[in-house]
């Protein structure tokens, strides 16, 4: 593939010296793009893991993409925890994607020989962060679409409610720095949640099948963070497990102080948590800046002012701190397995997607992504309450907390790991098997991660 990888390197640029040469049948105009699309001929297959964005980049965006260029496109979204098995599937046909997810380092060493080399396209010189990039020493292999935070969404008007009240355990919620405090507060709160009129604490912890993730992902990534800053590592084969003590007192905190009572856990969705904060029925839920628009949905009058986040404490030494989880794994590649045709569409889309006037509005105004990119003015920065506070937080002078969870080895790992957390969290396990589907399972599907690659 190597004339491929050498059409990465000259073919936007070309195109766009054409373009300031000639008004193309399809240059863009009504997006104030004058990129020129007329003498494409490929088509463009992205296969998207993220179904929160399903609908909107199915039904919208790539229709709109196609009409201001003329380029034939498709989106596919993969349901949860399904996207490794789809896209091995997908990849495999006659008419594979042309645009994949390569989230991690981990996911590089399993699709790399299908990754074009992105390390001289306009596309990774556009990217304001080059650590963001997904790369290793034989090239840039993935590059994120969005920068995304997470941490404990906040209704900040049921946390003034509770500070009003008599032997309230704070007096603002600026007073919330450390576990021992959000410790205190929730269980207060979820004691007088009668009167506060809310029916607990924290949303449902919702472990029904495909999604484990918010646990043995987001939340886990906090002893990994930990013990890799320990370690001064950002990857490990092995697990010491330094910090699982913690990932348990947070996990407590969750399903102790909840809406739900824990043995109906495995029946609740994230549709129910996100509803049930949404609806102003608690006061917490742990997820992301993607979170507003479904809060939104169920609720047309919930005020952006009303909202915020907070750090995901686990009782560390210093984590007052402690800022958000910000990173990304919303990192594409290109197939290099593809025709050059159906590559240069790609990189179209790609241009299109972050450098039109619709493409960007897409971006900012209908999917609220924090776009890394040097093509985005200050000014054009998403509505969504919850991404411009992940973009305070990263300005903050807080401690950012990296995204470790994207060193997880693979999914079997996460299934086991998920199902010893649904049995201990329901009652019907203990805690011993929690720490051993963390810590001795890694080892070994690390292994099996290296072992694959050498095939």
């Amino acid at each position: 593939m190597k004339k491929a990888k050498k059409w990465a390197a000259i073919g936007l640029t070309a195109m766009m010296a054409v373009s300031a040469m000639a008004v193309p049948a399809y240059a863009g105009e009504e997006s104030g793009d004058d990129f020129d699309y007329s003498s494409i001929t490929g088509k463009v297959y992205w296969l998207n893991q993220k179904p929160e964005d399903g609908t909107i980049l199915e039904e919208e965006l790539i229709p709109a993409f196609t009409e201001e260029t003329g380029i034939e496109a498709k989106v596919v979204t993969a349901g949860a925890n399904t996207y490794e098995n789809m896209l091995r599937s997908e990849i495999a046909k006659d008419e594979p994607p042309t645009l994949f997810q390569i989230g991690s380092k981990v996911a590089l060493e399993r699709w790399k020989s299908y990754a074009l080399d992105l390390s001289d396209t306009e596309w990774y010189d556009s990217l304001t962060d080059k650590s963001l990039a997904i790369s290793d020493d034989d090239g840039v292999f993935s590059i994120p679409y969005t920068v995304e935070g997470y941490g404990i969404i906040t209704n900040k008007r049921i946390i003034e409610d509770y500070c009003a009240m008599d032997g309230a355990v704070i007096e603002s919620i600026d007073d919330i720095n450390n576990f021992d405090t959000l410790k205190a507060v929730a269980e207060d709160i979820q004691a007088k949640a009668d009167d506060l009129g809310i029916l607990g604490a924290f949303a449902s912890t919702s472990f029904s099948p495909g999604e484990e993730w918010r646990w043995t992902n987001h939340l886990f990534n906090m002893p990994l963070y930990y013990e890799y800053k320990d370690k001064g590592v950002d990857d490990s084969d092995t697990l010491d497990g330094t910090y699982m003590d913690n990932f348990k007192q947070i996990f407590d905190l969750y399903i102790n102080n909840s809406c739900t009572e824990p043995a109906m856990l495995s029946s609740m969705t994230i549709e129910n948590a996100m509803a049930e904060f949404a609806l102003e029925e608690v006061a917490f839920v742990q997820n992301g800046n993607w979170a507003w628009t479904t809060i939104a949905e169920n609720n047309e009058d919930f005020s952006a002012d009303d909202i915020c986040f907070l750090p995901i404490y686990i009782g560390v030494d210093g984590e007052e701190n402690q800022g958000l989880c910000i990173g990304s794994e919303a990192n594409l590649g290109i197939n290099n397995q593809v025709s050059e045709e159906d590559q240069e569409a790609t990189l179209a889309f790609i241009h299109w997607l972050f450098n039109s006037e619709t493409g960007k509005d897409f971006c900012i105004n209908k999917l609220g992504w924090i776009s890394p990119y040097d093509t985005f003015s200050e000014d054009e920065v998403p509505s969504n309450p919850l991404a411009a506070q992940v973009m305070e937080w990263s300005n903050s002078g807080k401690e950012t907390v990296s995204w470790a969870f994207n060193t997880i080895p693979n999914q079997s790992y996460k299934d086991k790991f998920g199902a010893a957390l649904l049995e201990y969290a329901q009652g019907t396990g203990e805690w011993d098997p929690v720490v051993e589907a963390a810590i001795d399972n890694w080892a070994v599907e690390k292994q099996n991660i290296q072992e694959d690659a050498e095939e």
